[in-house]
């Protein structure tokens, strides 16, 4: 087949080494791929004064796919710079408005609850609601300054992530949760959960729960088993995925998708995890939320089987007691035992 073109950005930190990692487990798969790697990162917002080039996006419309290291170096670029300079941009150029992210534990890792037959996948808005850059601030400096955030839900924004979870719970477990706080967000919220309401009739065969996210989030920890489909918008699934990484063994495990559902522009692939400045030269980062999302990637790329084997070699990785505590072994331990297990 025609190899796919992936854009690769291993942007600050942990990013460089967990990027490579996973490319060479692609490679090592028989994936059909060519990467071409750009050096966009806080480094080069320092050389050049901003993230990305001008033309950035117009160069990365032209890839299949994005894979993103992380980005991030907050002694050196606010995080409110790297973080509307880059990836922001990217998920709103590219309509990436349907955020995935698994939550699972793999064969052999142990997380901080007694449970451990979860499989919940959780879909944020990611290109609007709390995120949306809307708002500013006056008189600054002075004691009667004042800083506006406006959270801005669209109903086209709000419908098509909505739907997008519908039709994720249709084809897993019949079983959706919508999150919102409507109780104290009397507008944006109550807005929500009437277009959930609205769209519910579409699918009888789904089962909607609606929740707060305070009792989500409690949900999360005490009974996680009884999730299937979780969605949110971009505040509160930022906050809910980062809580299911912690019950699926770390941000170690955290893998995630940033996607274009209409396939009009690439989507881009990311662990969760950050940049980790303060482990970004000691080997130590667990490159597994790496692999994951770039299986992730390969299955959206419609390389099914390339992926499957990756998640194979993860699952039997992590079976065998390698990677699945962090700092147990290094990034190249638990890369070459991955890359071990496809070779067999």
């Amino acid at each position: 087949m025609t190899k796919q073109r992936i854009a690769l950005i291993p942007g600050d930190g942990i990013g460089v080494p967990v990027t490579e990692a996973a490319m060479r487990v692609v490679e090592a798969s028989g994936a059909s791929v060519e990467t071409h790697a750009f050096p966009w990162s806080c480094d080069y917002y320092l050389e050049h004064g901003r993230m990305m080039p001008e033309d950035g996006i117009e160069t990365l419309r032209g890839f299949d796919a994005i894979f993103l290291g992380a980005v991030g170096w907050p002694k050196r670029v606010p995080d409110s710079v790297s973080l509307h300079g880059l990836l922001l941009p990217i998920r709103k150029a590219f309509v990436q408005y349907a955020n995935i992210r698994p939550h699972r534990l793999l064969p052999g890792v142990e997380g901080p609850l007694r449970k451990s037959d979860f499989d919940i996948l959780c879909i944020r808005e990611n290109t609007e609601g709390e995120y949306s850059g809307a708002g500013g601030r006056v008189h600054q400096g002075t004691g009667d300054e004042v800083a506006v955030e406006t959270s801005i839900f669209t109903r086209t924004g709000v419908e098509r992530i909505l739907r997008f979870a519908f039709e994720q719970a249709r084809a897993r477990r019949g079983k959706l949760a919508s999150i919102t706080k409507s109780n104290a967000q009397r507008h944006s919220m109550v807005f929500w959960d009437e277009v959930t309401d609205e769209l519910a009739a579409e699918y009888p065969e789904v089962e909607v729960s609606r929740y707060h996210i305070d009792a989500m989030c409690a949900r999360m920890v005490m009974a996680p088993e009884s999730l299937d489909v979780v969605v949110a918008s971009n505040l509160f699934g930022d906050i809910l995925t980062d809580l299911g990484a912690a019950i699926q063994g770390g941000l170690g495990f955290a893998a995630s998708a940033n996607i274009n559902p209409d396939r009009s522009a690439p989507s881009m692939f990311e662990p969760v995890h950050g940049s980790a400045p303060d482990i970004a030269d000691q080997g130590i980062a667990n490159p597994m939320a790496a692999f994951w999302s770039a299986a992730m990637m390969l299955d959206h790329l419609e390389q099914s089987e390339p992926a499957a084997r990756i998640m194979a070699a993860m699952e039997a990785t992590c079976a065998s007691g390698v990677g699945v505590l962090p700092g147990q072994d290094s990034t190249d331990d638990i890369t070459n035992a991955v890359l071990a297990q496809l070779q067999e």
